[in-house]
């Protein structure tokens, strides 16, 4: 009966003590300001009901387009449609250059397109890796 009596005082003493402690930040009325400050530019104060927190990134960031905007996926599906549509251009070319079946000399231009193909890949390879540097 004393051992009862005993645990249940202190666990009304350990309530108490949880119930008089302060309420986290959280639970407060302020609120938290999450704000990108550029190059040297000064961060605005808090005030006492709203907390600033600045992130500081470089001058050269101010112009460019939040990460969340930045086109993403792979090169061929980041291909402008103006470069999709000059393959049309020689769609139905026919003769000298055409590397075409049909017309006299339509071979002669094979080895050419095989060499701007290669090229263009060999372009597309090295530049997949690489990150575009802040103007």
């Amino acid at each position: 009966m004393t051992r009862l009596l005993i645990a249940f005082s202190a666990s009304a003493v350990i309530i108490g003590g949880v119930t008089g402690l302060p309420a986290p930040a959280e639970a407060q009325e302020s609120s938290i300001a999450d704000i990108v400050v550029f190059g040297n530019d000064p961060c605005p104060r808090s005030t006492d009901d709203q907390i600033v927190v600045c992130r500081r990134v470089p001058e050269s960031y101010r112009y460019r387009l939040p990460e969340a905007y930045r086109p993403s996926g792979t090169r061929q599906q980041k291909q402008a449609w103006a470069s999709k549509a000059k393959s049309l251009e020689t769609v139905g070319a026919t003769g000298i250059n055409s590397c075409s079946p049909v017309g006299p000399g339509g071979f002669t231009g094979c080895l050419t397109q095989v060499i701007k193909q290669a090229r263009q890949e060999n372009r597309e390879r090295n530049q997949e890796g690489v990150v575009p540097e802040p103007q």
